[in-house]
């Protein structure tokens, strides 16, 4: 896993990758499976950490804006699922699906980027999207109540500065990448810039959790 994608990884695990929330609508995602393997013993849901490669395309076209075979060096892109991190039709798209599943899905407008568009990503207003996308792992969500007391090492129900810095230490590790020091302190001061919002130093199950289901 190259530098950029540990990064990310690990930005968007605790919550700081964030896409805006989108209203919800009528309109539906259309899913056609292309590939599903023989053995499926886990599917992905709300708030599960996934690995998958896809390439965007426009409807009208046929004309390609995204492939992500092109960034973070060829590897695949992580994200929580069902919180906002990719936009709300593959949210629903990429629900119930196995590791090494392949699916085609067609998204509209209103659950893509609606009436506005995204000049940034060469996508007009209205445009319905089409996706073809293969998932490559699903993993237990680090949003999950047991995530949060892995980190609370002396469970009191909130994270400390030394107690995340432990965290990041332990994914370095089983990553495995050599990095900078400067490293390791950046993304500490980040995540308590953008998860300490009361600024008392911690980091509380209230504010650590994004999933309202979970109670801590």
């Amino acid at each position: 896993m190259g530098r950029g994608l540990g990064l990310l990884l690990l930005w968007q695990a605790l919550g700081l990758l964030a896409a805006p929330a989108r209203a919800e609508a009528a309109e539906e995602v259309r899913v056609e499976v292309l590939h599903v393997p023989e053995q499926c013993s886990t599917r992905s849901k709300k708030g599960d950490l996934l690995n998958a490669h896809y390439d965007g395309y426009l409807a009208s076209d046929g004309s390609r804006f995204y492939c992500s075979r092109t960034q973070n060096e060829g590897h695949p892109k992580w994200f929580v699922l069902g919180v906002g991190q990719v936009i709300k039709g593959l949210d629903i798209a990429m629900m119930n699906m196995c590791p090494g599943e392949k699916r085609k899905v067609t998204i509209p407008p209103s659950l893509a980027y609606g009436q506005q568009g995204y000049a940034q990503g060469k996508i007009p207003p209205n445009a319905t999207l089409i996706f073809e996308i293969e998932l490559y792992a699903v993993n237990k969500g680090p949003r999950s109540v047991e995530a949060f007391n892995q980190i609370d090492k002396d469970s009191d129900k909130k994270l400390s500065q030394l107690e995340i810095s432990q965290y990041l230490k332990e994914e370095f590790a089983r990553d495995g990448k050599k990095r900078h020091p400067s490293v390791h302190d950046e993304i500490l001061a980040d995540i308590f810039k953008k998860n300490d919002h009361d600024g008392d130093g911690f980091i509380s199950a209230k504010e650590y959790n994004v999933y309202q289901h979970d109670e801590l």
